[in-house]
């Protein structure tokens, strides 16, 4: 399967040799560890009741290898939405992210620099965390694999994987021997490489056949986990929860690659080959795999060796609800790390989401193109709140994801200006006081006549918005429980270009020149109906455009703590509106609007950044 960088050791020799009898191990700071009472401190969150553990998502940790790219930025943002939504919810809610530090690659790549590994890392480290705040992500954990605090659950994850499991579960040592690839951190079989010519330079070299990365025959003693006897196991914990892996067809791709090239892995590198890494507390002339040591941040920021022991019986927000990543990692979470956690006793993630990754005009990015994304200048071009909503209405789980300018000019012209922003101005916004949405709620207040519009020659038309109003909130939070973020977003876009119809359908501005009692009670009817319509939204994009959303918020007056999802309903708020503006001195100016024009338009139309290092971008973890 072309999805999988295969760490499979079918085709390379290996040799098991048998350990000798261990004394009973207990691991260091067990004896004297003693359960803390945790204290929670999400942002924008009440504490949860102890019966019910908070929510906790995590990001994959980004290889500091390279600068940030468009894929970085869209899985953190995809990750923050998914947090913010079950805030929303008002479930207490944890977010970690961070980066991946130690490897190969980052030796040589700070060799190349000439700078210490710690010192490349302290300084492209900092890239990720600007890049969050950049792109106004709430995470609460940013983890570091050179943290102290990381090193040491990481020594005491890896002595209970060496220690405790059942005989052949565990660890042995061995030989192992075959292709290599620095650049993908994985060995590849036989089949899977081939002899070819790099272009630049004529140098005949073997390759991945999958990713094209040289490769470099190793033969070397290596600590194995018996990977392979977790067979049956991981098939039955599939088949118990076929819901685990979204979208469904990376579930088979997994069940597959278990059932027909499930082999034992070599998680140790020798420290004459690999020192910028985590050593075996035991062995300090072997360095823990780079997989391994990565995978382990999840439960370090959980609490793992600080806050709960394997056998805790509160293990703090551990196990993970959900874990977000890209295609080309699955492997490492859905099977490495599931058989690493029964191997140790822990429970398992609930859920994993799988994305697919971003072209530019269906071309996979890559230095050598010069279509690598800059995310701060697509940040900057586009202002955070637009570019997180094309990101989330246009990703994709099922398929890989184009990205250009035009295709975020075009939504922004047609579902963030035209609609959203332009039915703000049409309800709320306008001259000489002719209706306010604080007017048309206290009709609401006061109460409507609903049969006698009902019963009016139009009524069909004036009752038209009634059926959205009631089924965008339900239809919205099914779609976002079920990590289908574009639907959820079509949802509301739906809800908002009915509401546009519907003022154009009924024409306040006519209704408002008849000072009947009728035609006043019509109008207020309707500009209270859009304006319930336009809040309704608001609240439910505060997940995607929490800056945007709560200005739309502060415009139509609605509270701070009436911006939960019980009051994105139909009718839930009776406490919003704002007065009629002042008659206007000058005439308003674009950039006061919601959404303002994209200046520079007309000028190129690529937000690309080159400043990668050799063979960087590709196959920088995400």
């Amino acid at each position: 399967m072309s999805q999988f960088r295969f760490q499979a050791l079918r085709g390379l020799r290996q040799t098991q040799s048998r350990l000798s009898q261990r004394a009973a191990w207990v691991c260091r700071g067990c004896q004297s560890y003693r359960a803390a009472g945790t204290r929670w401190s999400s942002s924008s969150s009440s504490p949860t009741p102890a019966a019910e553990k908070p929510y906790y998502i995590t990001t994959p940790i980004f290889y500091v290898n390279a600068a940030p790219h468009i894929g970085h930025l869209y899985t953190i943002v995809l990750s923050d939405v998914l947090k913010r939504w079950q805030q929303l919810n008002g479930k207490t809610a944890f977010l970690c992210t961070g980066t991946d530090e130690h490897g190969m690659k980052i030796q040589r790549a700070a060799l190349k620099e000439g700078l210490p590994p710690k010192e490349f890392c302290d300084a492209n480290s900092l890239k990720f965390k600007e890049l969050a705040a950049a792109a106004n992500v709430s995470y609460d954990f940013f983890i570091r694999t050179t943290d102290e605090e990381h090193k040491h659950a990481v020594e005491q994850f890896w002595l209970h994987l060496k220690n405790t499991p059942p005989e052949n579960l565990g660890l042995y040592k061995g030989t192992h021997e075959g292709w290599y690839c620095v650049s993908d951190e994985c060995f590849y079989a036989e089949d899977e490489v081939q002899s070819t010519v790099v272009p630049q330079t004529g140098r005949k070299i073997m390759a991945s056949i999958e990713s094209g990365n040289e490769v470099e025959w190793i033969k070397e003693e290596t600590w194995f986990f018996q990977l392979s006897k977790y067979k049956d196991r991981l098939l039955r914990f599939y088949d118990e929860n076929p819901d685990w892996i979204k979208p469904q067809h990376r579930m088979n791709e997994v069940r597959n690659w278990v059932e027909n090239h499930l082999e034992d892995l070599s998680i140790t590198r020798p420290v004459s080959r690999l020192s910028w890494g985590i050593k075996d507390p035991e062995d300090s002339s072997n360095t823990i795999y780079v997989w391994v040591d990565a995978l382990i941040n999840y439960v370090t920021k959980a609490g793992f060796s600080t806050q709960w022991q394997l056998d805790s019986k509160d293990k703090g927000i551990w196990p993970a609800d959900l874990q977000v990543i890209g295609k080309d990692i699955i492997r490492f979470h859905a099977v490495y790390w599931p058989a690493m956690l029964m191997a140790v006793g822990l429970p398992l993630p609930k859920r994993l989401l799988c994305h697919n990754h971003w072209t530019m005009s269906n071309r996979k990015m890559s230095k050598s193109l010069g279509n690598v994304v800059n995310p701060f200048f697509a940040v900057e071009r586009w202002d955070v709140d637009p570019l997180r909503y094309f990101l989330m209405r246009n990703g994709s789980l099922v398929k890989d994801m184009g990205y250009s300018n035009e295709i975020i000019m075009a939504v922004y012209e047609k579902e963030l200006q035209a609609n959203m922003g332009n039915l703000f101005s049409r309800i709320s916004r306008v001259k000489s006081g002719k209706w306010s949405t604080l007017g048309a709620v206290q009709w609401a207040q006061k109460g409507f006549e609903v049969a006698q519009i009902e019963n009016h020659v139009d009524g069909s038309v004036y009752m038209s918005l009634e059926a959205p109003l009631e089924t965008t909130s339900p239809a919205f939070g099914k779609l976002m429980d079920d990590l289908n973020l574009s639907g959820a977003i079509r949802e509301v876009v739906q809800l908002l270009s009915q509401t546009n119809r519907f003022i154009s359908d009924t024409e306040p501005w006519r209704l408002a020149k008849d000072k009947s009692d009728e035609s006043q009670m019509l109008l207020n009817w309707v500009i209270y109906k859009s304006a319930d319509a336009l809040r309704i939204a608001g609240i439910l994009l505060q997940p995607i455009m929490p800056s945007k959303s709560a200005e739309l918020l502060d415009r139509l007056g609605v509270k701070p703590e009436r911006r939960t999802f019980e009051f994105a309903q139909k009718g839930a708020d009776l406490e919003f509106g704002t007065p009629p503006e002042a008659k206007p001195t000058e005439r308003r100016q674009h950039w006061e609007s919601l959404f303002p024009p994209v200046p520079g338009m007309g000028e190129a139309s690529q937000d690309t950044v080159l400043e990668f290092p050799d063979d960087a971008h590709a196959n920088a973890k995400n």
